[in-house]
């Protein structure tokens, strides 16, 4: 930020206010290790929460606390963040397959799919309870269809603007991304061009472009080309692009420094890309969808059914989906069907059950009568491990919230998995950059603020687990296994999962993404940041000033959390709040965010709030600065910085 002199309020009966005897906290984790989730070195601290938030991180003097979580010889790690999520509303009340991971935020509708009101979406989730926090992204499929149908057919100019109306409202709403699943029809059918139209008007909102990357026949159904397309529409549409369940496959396999090498060169020219990625080598999806060529779904299930009659178009669909399996899957015994209230089978059973040597030949004979899921085997365990590694890939599960059997272990595994298995036993990554890669990183990337961090002001969604047994145990053939070693979780500072059960709490928030909250890179703990702002806070729509602002704020490179001064004072009280313990600075360019806790005079207790400057915003006419201030339980303030 531009320095300003700081402006100085008169505040000092905010720091004598102190003096009286302070309430207890609503809540201790006491005695861990903390991994921030920033990537810093671990460091041995009590974390201390109030109202919902993290009020503080070390040692509190005299302080006491409702309730104790004891977290000796465990890990205490942000509360993991799972940004490519198929809860099921369902399963969201209770969630204990994703607490048991360490799960507390999932943001929904990956792959193109979900509603197209995202706030009547939250707002249900919300009045039936969430054990979890949830967010949601609009996804483009969803748009899709409502407008153009389910053909191959180009759309009208109406019809894209239609498309981008329903993008822009959404985002004003409250959704985190556009969300694409380019490989599933009818999406496949839109052209790179029309994606482009469609989800540019999201370019203001600053967000990123997850997909599902399509991969072609005629491009030889590589994974290079599809992950191209994907950095081509976001670096078009001016979004982040977002490889979701990120592999490489089929004859590609082993190729994965290629990729991630042109991924890595983007984001050095200014488009910041990256990842999600889960630790395993098969994927689920209904049986057909990527196997059944497009031009046969063209149109749904009933005009899909209708060519598998027609001998000469069955033969070549047979034809071409077997060319599918041999191009970007490991082959017939790599898939399994999951066909609800049956055993699951290999597809090499059924080939021998129907007396064929193609595979599609049995896919089409199941699809005649049913429309299974099945699982896909497709990558190498050398791949997965770069990819883990790439230093903007976060681990996501492509799975979510449940109450019922889902054939796959990434629903029970997931995060457990790559703490046990790619950190304690093999490691592939460090406790800090795994614990990283599920709280910070996807919280940046998704636009989040105020989670991601265990520092001072962040919500108090906190992972403590024990690091000699975490693991995961659910494998395909007993996927619903639940894992062990998350000890306790916290979310909003509700204790959902205490010694490994589940509380039923349902402490569980609907999300809402702001115009303020930026997809953006996640700052660097070598990185020293700054925030420095003063004057008067003026509302967007106009008027008087309602408030005056002055924060001098540095954190130094390598330190976890800021200090300096921060005053706001509300001009129709005159009562002048000042700040008492900060967390983290983060920063993009000319934007800015801190949170951290408050106090105001004659009140002994702490409240988080978190405060986010913009230079330029660019949804406000004019582009000005403006300041965004939410402080627990008191109304958002946001306005024109004058």
């Amino acid at each position: 930020m531009r320095p300003i002199t700081l402006l100085l309020l008169a505040a000092t009966a905010v720091a004598t206010a102190g003096a009286q005897s302070a309430p207890p906290h609503d809540l201790l984790v006491r005695g861990g290790t903390v991994l921030d989730g920033s990537g810093r070195p671990r460091f041995a601290a009590d974390v201390w929460v109030r109202g919902g938030h993290i009020a503080a991180v070390g040692a509190q003097a005299g302080a006491s606390a409702k309730d104790t979580l004891d977290a000796r010889g465990l890990f205490v790690a942000p509360g993991f963040v799972n940004l490519h999520s198929h809860a099921e509303p369902w399963g969201l009340p209770t969630a204990e397959n994703m607490l048991s991971q360490g799960v507390t935020t999932e943001i929904l509708n990956a792959d193109g799919g979900g509603p197209l009101d995202i706030a009547a979406q939250l707002r249900t989730l919300q009045e039936a309870g969430l054990a979890v926090n949830a967010g949601a992204a609009i996804g483009f499929n969803a748009v899709w269809q409502s407008v153009v149908g389910r053909s191959d057919r180009r759309a009208t100019a109406e019809e894209i603007g239609r498309m981008q109306q329903l993008v822009t409202d959404n985002l004003a709403a409250g959704a985190f991304a556009v969300s694409s699943g380019l490989d599933y029809k009818p999406g496949y059918f839109a052209t790179e061009d029309e994606v482009v139209q469609v989800v540019s008007p999201a370019r203001v909102w600053r967000t990123n472009f997850s997909n599902h990357d399509r991969l072609r026949p005629e491009l030889e159904f590589s994974a290079r080309e599809g992950v191209r397309e994907t950095m081509r529409i976001g670096e078009r549409a001016g979004l982040s692009p977002v490889i979701t369940h990120m592999k490489v496959s089929g004859r590609e396999r082993g190729e994965a420094d290629v990729i991630l090498g042109e991924m890595a060169a983007l984001t050095r020219r200014g488009v910041y890309t990256a990842a999600d990625v889960y630790p395993y080598l098969s994927g689920m999806t209904g049986l057909g969808a990527l196997i059944i060529p497009g031009w046969a779904q063209d149109g749904g299930v009933e005009a899909t059914r209708a060519r598998f009659a027609d001998p000469a178009l069955r033969a070549r669909i047979i034809a071409e989906g077997d060319a599918t399996i041999a191009a970007r899957f490991t082959g017939a015994d790599g898939i399994l069907v999951l066909d609800p209230g049956k055993p699951t089978r290999r597809l090499t059973e059924f080939m021998a059950e129907f007396g064929t040597d193609s595979p599609t030949a049995a896919i089409v004979k199941i699809l005649e009568t049913a429309m299974p899921a099945a699982i896909l085997g497709f990558g190498d365990e050398r791949d997965l491990r770069k990819l883990l590694q790439f230093p903007t890939s976060v681990v996501s599960c492509d799975c979510g919230a449940t109450a019922r059997p889902t054939g796959h272990p990434r629903n029970a595994g997931t995060f457990p998995r790559v703490l046990g298995r790619y950190v304690r036993e093999q490691g592939v990554l460090t406790w800090e950059e795994a614990v990283r890669k599920m709280s910070g990183l996807p919280a940046t990337i998704a636009g989040l603020v105020d989670r991601g961090y265990v520092a001072a002001g962040m919500a108090a969604d906190l992972a403590v687990f024990d690091s000699a047994t975490i693991m995961d145990h659910a494998t395909y053939e007993q996927p619903e296994l639940r894992s062990t070693g998350v000890r306790h979780v916290v979310v909003n500072g509700t204790v959902a999962l205490r010694d490994g059960a589940a509380t039923g709490a349902r402490g569980g928030r609907a999300l809402h993404r702001g115009s303020w909250m930026p997809t953006r890179p996640q700052d660097a703990v070598s990185a020293a940041r700054s925030l420095r702002v003063s004057g008067s806070v003026v509302p967007v729509t106009g008027g008087a000033p309602t408030h005056r602002l002055a924060v001098s704020l540095a954190q130094a490179a390598g330190r976890r959390d800021a200090t300096g001064t921060l005053t706001v004072a509300d001009l129709a009280t005159g009562v002048a709040w000042t700040g008492v313990t900060y967390g983290v600075v983060q920063r993009m360019g000319g934007w800015a965010s801190v949170t951290g806790t408050v106090r105001r005079p004659g009140e002994a207790a702490l409240r988080a709030f978190t405060l986010t400057v913009e230079e330029a915003d660019p949804h406000v006419a004019g582009t000005p600065r403006t300041a965004t201030l939410e402080v627990a339980g008191l109304p958002r303030v946001r306005g024109v910085v004058r």
